[in-house]
């Protein structure tokens, strides 16, 4: 194990960040790059290797986290990217933009700040393309199945790269014009440089995965088709029917889904504008949704340039500390500083909105909204609350419902839906269709990253295992895991 009293010696301490005045200048990552190498040994060393790991039952991957944790505090980089990649097929997304359940279910978080496990994780997987320890895997032979996985993002690339290193002839097919999903063109690329999709896409390509941009099933090529020219199907579409918010004025221009504004930001990054055609420059921004993707709106319009921008979460703001109802080891609801958050803006909690009011030539200019309180278990509003607050560009960033059945698919296909609007599967990842499977949100519900690369590695098990009737790939999930993150 690592220093046994590694816990004791030494304090929890992570990457550094570039100051908020340089890096609001520019897209790249926030941190201070080759930061955390210099101290990961020492925080690697704080793991106790717990009798019962709890971090491996917060990790929906089951990461073996004491493992590489050993290994990284005696520096035996190679070993540690062996442990690594055993369980995650793209740690350098993970460690960039998992929330890190397992450091909420690590055994010294119970009195003390947790492993830096997420810092650790990036490291190794950092040092280990550093040094050109990740090479393609291609496979010894071919079984002559072949799999169509529709969707890029991590479940469908998961499921590709476990389906071809088993063998199989796999075939990714994206709507966007660009492989990498919502981590393309949903994460900003100061949470996460597009050059990590990149790189690991040209393994996949070496290793012998094709890919299909610009090709939205459905649509563009019918779902009874691509059922004929395969042998299997992914389905790992994503959660993408976004929650919306109905209320007077929403048809005002200026009023966007977090998913119509974040992408083009990023277009901007890859070259295909000068200025993105929706900019919060010059604008006061107001920021419907508390979450992770509300921050990254946040960020984006510090970037661009706003006047002002205010985050506003219609739920109370959570505590500092785990409430008596969340205890350890399950995943807290605390109050989160995100880097975003660092950089500016005000955020409002306890509020809803009313309405939008626009200018005469219908452009939003300002947002109403009440505050509101629990009674009874029921969100209510405070009489005498009203006000409004400037805004010239408004982000919805509240979640996703359920996967878009609106382009076809699920009716050509002939999937069934379960009651909360997601595509059924059994315990092998199969839909209601034999030969059609499905992983990621597209199946579970908007999820986090963590749990997506773990649903499509296990809905490659249950495909491999259709097509040959036996399979050696891992499973680390079924369909109804919660572990202890939910």
């Amino acid at each position: 194990m690592a220093d046994p009293k590694g816990f004791l010696h030494h304090g929890r301490e992570g990457a550094a960040s570039r100051p908020v005045e340089e890096r609001v200048k520019d897209w790249n990552e926030v941190y201070v790059p080759g930061s955390l190498l210099p101290i990961i040994s020492k925080q690697a060393s704080r793991c106790m290797d717990c009798g019962i790991p709890f971090c491996h039952n917060g990790c929906p991957l089951g990461n073996l986290i004491p493992e590489w944790n050993d290994f990284a505090y005696r520096e035996d980089w190679g070993a540690a990217y062996e442990r690594l990649h055993a369980t995650n097929n793209f740690p350098e997304f993970t460690g960039r933009l998992c929330p890190a359940p397992c450091e909420a279910a690590c055994v010294l978080g119970i009195n003390q700040p947790a492993v830096t496990i997420k810092n650790v994780e990036v490291s190794i997987i950092d040092k280990a393309w550093e040094s050109g320890n990740v090479a393609p895997q291609p496979p010894e032979r071919l079984s002559g199945k072949t799999v169509a996985v529709i969707g890029s993002g991590p479940a469908g690339l998961a499921a590709a790269q476990q389906l071809t290193r088993a063998g199989h002839t796999v075939a990714v097919y994206e709507r966007a014009d660009r492989v990498g999903g919502l981590l393309r063109y949903g994460i900003p690329e100061f949470k996460m440089e597009k050059r990590h999709i990149n790189r690991r896409i040209e393994q996949m390509r070496a290793e012998g995965t094709r890919f299909r941009t610009g090709v939205e099933i459905g649509r563009d090529l019918k779902a009874t088709d691509l059922r004929r020219r395969y042998d299997a199907v992914v389905i790992a579409a994503g959660a993408t029917t976004a929650r919306d918010l109905p209320v007077p004025g929403r048809e005002l221009k200026g009023v966007y889904q977090a998913m119509e504004y974040l992408p083009l930001a990023n277009k901007v990054q890859e070259g295909d504008f000068v200025t993105p055609p929706i900019t919060a420059e010059g604008k006061h921004v107001v920021v419907i949704g508390g979450g992770d993707t509300g921050a990254d709106c946040v960020g984006t319009a510090h970037r661009q340039g706003a006047l002002s921008v205010t985050q506003l979460e219609i739920m109370p703001r959570p505590g500092e500390e785990r409430a008596p109802h969340q205890p350890w080891p399950t995943f807290p609801m605390l109050y989160k500083v995100t880097s975003a958050h660092e950089e500016g803006g005000e955020r409002v909690y306890s509020v809803s909105t009313t309405r939008f009011e626009g200018d005469e030539d219908g452009n939003v200019q300002w947002l109403h909204l009440i505050e509101v309180e629990f009674v009874d278990g029921k969100l209510t509003q405070k009489a005498g609350t009203e006000r409004r607050i400037p805004a010239q560009l408004v982000t919805l960033a509240m979640g996703f419902t359920g996967t878009d059945v609106q382009n076809g698919l699920v009716e050509q296909f002939g999937l069934e839906l379960d009651e909360r609007g997601n595509i059924a599967r059994d315990a092998d990842f199969q839909t209601n269709v034999p030969g059609v499977f499905v992983a990621g949100d597209a199946g579970r519900g908007q999820s986090l990253i963590v749990w997506a690369i773990a649903e499509g590695r296990s809905a490659a098990r249950g495909v491999d295992r259709f097509l040959t009737g036996a399979s050696e790939l891992p499973a680390p999930i079924r369909p109804t895991d919660r572990a202890l993150t939910v």
